[in-house]
């Protein structure tokens, strides 16, 4: 067994009991930010010379920046739910996004695909104690506010350890939209033209104003930067005249296997999207400073899966990086991971370990002095003596299970990644793909025919563990047509593709006007 090892030996271990010693004596606050869909380099903390994230290159600065951070899937619900349990995808068993089609009734997506989706669970599981459920138990007051999508009435975030639950429905997308009205039975429309995501960071700030006082766990979940994508007037014109003084590429995307990927970040609707998320995160910040908690809250930052650069709203590119949402390549998985410890001087700090987002459950309990529970986050470790400046070996490969069809190109795969090496099973006919991480983080550079040792270590060892959790997968669609799917193929090359290309150019001509209200943010109030 090949272990990956992360050292990082910043400071020492009397440096980290120093700032633990002057640290605050209550208990630690936990401010947990998850952005929907935000891709690794849609900051411009992560490279992007086009979004403009002031607040959140702010946090990071004052973070331990993780390089090698990834999502525990290439879509929202399985990610979701392994933060919420400590555990990979196929232990839980979420493995799609809650809603998804599967066997059979895949065919009514006329996708004409070889396979037929692996059943999954479609609610998260009361058996399952989660992070807001271990927090609760030791007296933290629990908040939650944003997207939820881990299951329907019964199983709201109010039924799995948040005390109070403010927009946290079934729905993966907001519903009605980011301004007011929108339809969200957990979350009163005040003020026409309000924008939602503003809303959850005046609500988190609001929470945490009134208890300051008493140590909360408050988990803000933005629906944003999912589809829609939407904007203000304002804001579409100012990333819009930022694109045009770079000069507008002629081209926007390249074919990837199955559909068009965006090439270039130059979408000022959703640059303006992303920026109102800054904006939001700024007032949550502002919040913690203006309580007088800011000393004693951690913050983590991070996203639920890679850009959208097929699909939905091919909003984003996520180069150098290939693929992005719904993709089996680092662009699906690889995201923004920050956590801030403020009694700890690592601010700006960066380290190369691969880290996951089932590992926030046990460090945020390690960090707070609470008891861990292995048996719970099974798939989690402890990243505190990373934060403390300490040598962390890491004895466990990090595994995905997605034996689905993402909307935005992904094929039904299952990885391993171990000590550098990142493996890729295709379920659809068993073929497999090695890359040596991050040389190749194009994940271009297929090396399988030369490390055929690699390989088959790395390969067994990934069967060895889908067998032990009991994995699902898919299996063959005896009605497969190989001329349908083909078909399907050269019309997304030859209508769909074009298409792509003249819609990009639309939204960044001068005249462009997708409504009469702009998305409802010009609604003004009765």
């Amino acid at each position: 067994m090949l272990f990956n090892s992360c050292v990082d030996g910043k400071k020492s271990a009397s440096d980290s009991l120093k700032a633990e010693s002057i640290r605050n004596k209550n208990k630690p606050n936990i401010v947990f930010i998850l952005v929907d869909d935000l891709g690794y380099h849609d900051l411009g903390v992560t490279g992007s010379t086009f979004y403009e994230t002031p607040n959140i290159d702010q946090l990071a600065n004052e973070s331990m920046i993780f390089k090698n951070g990834y999502a525990a899937s290439r879509v929202c619900s399985p990610s979701r739910a392994s933060i919420m349990t400590g555990k990979f995808t196929a232990r839980h068993g979420i493995t799609d996004w809650i809603g998804a089609k599967t066997g059979e009734n895949w065919r009514s997506r006329n996708r004409h695909d070889k396979l037929l989706p692996a059943e999954y669970i479609h609610t998260l599981p009361k058996a399952e104690i989660t992070i807001a459920e271990a927090f609760q138990q030791a007296e933290y007051k629990t908040f939650f506010a944003g997207k939820w999508h881990l299951g329907g009435e019964g199983s709201y975030p109010e039924n799995h350890g948040f005390d109070i639950n403010i927009a946290g429905i079934d729905a993966g997308s907001p519903r009605g939209g980011y301004f007011s009205p929108w339809n969200n039975p957990k979350l009163q429309n005040k003020n026409k033209g309000d924008n939602l995501t503003i809303r959850l960071a005046n609500e988190t700030a609001d929470f945490i104003g009134k208890h300051k006082d008493s140590a909360f766990f408050a988990f803000l979940s933005f629906y944003a930067v999912h589809a829609p994508i939407q904007t203000t007037q304002e804001k579409w014109k100012k990333y819009r005249d930022k694109a045009d003084s770079a000069v507008i590429a002629d081209k926007g995307y390249a074919m990837e296997r199955v559909l068009p990927i965006r090439q270039v970040q130059d979408n000022p609707i959703y640059a303006g999207l992303v920026e109102t998320m800054d904006d939001a995160v700024g007032i949550v910040l502002e919040a913690l400073e203006a309580n007088g908690v800011a000393d004693n809250t951690i913050v983590v930052f991070t996203s639920d899966n890679g850009g959208v650069a097929s699909g939905d709203h091919y909003a984003t590119s996520n180069l150098p990086l290939r693929g992005g949402k719904g993709y089996q390549w680092e662009g699906g998985i690889k995201e923004p991971f920050f956590i801030k410890v403020p009694w700890l001087d690592n601010g700006g700090t960066k380290t190369d370990c691969p880290v996951i987002g089932t590992d926030f459950y046990p460090t945020l309990l390690d960090l707070a002095n609470l008891q861990l529970n292995q048996q719970q986050h099974a798939d989690g470790i402890s990243l505190k003596p990373l934060l403390e400046g300490k040598d962390l070996i890491v004895k466990r490969p990090l595994y995905w299970h997605y034996p689905h069809y993402g909307n935005q190109g992904g094929e039904p795969t299952s990885i391993i990644q171990q000590d550098g090496w990142k493996l890729i099973h295709y379920w659809e006919d068993g073929h497999e793909e090695l890359y040596k991480l991050p040389s190749t983080e194009h994940d271009s550079l297929n090396v399988i025919s030369s490390y055929p040792k690699i390989v088959e270590n790395m390969s067994d060892s990934l069967m060895l563990w889908l067998k032990e959790v009991n994995a699902k997968f898919p299996t063959e669609d005896t009605e497969y047509n190989k001329s349908k799917a083909e078909s399907r193929r050269l019309n997304t090359i030859n209508n769909k593709w074009p298409s792509l290309e003249n819609n990009r150019l639309k939204v960044l001509s001068k005249d462009f006007q997708p409504n009469d209200n702009w998305w409802k943010s010009k609604v003004t109030i009765d």
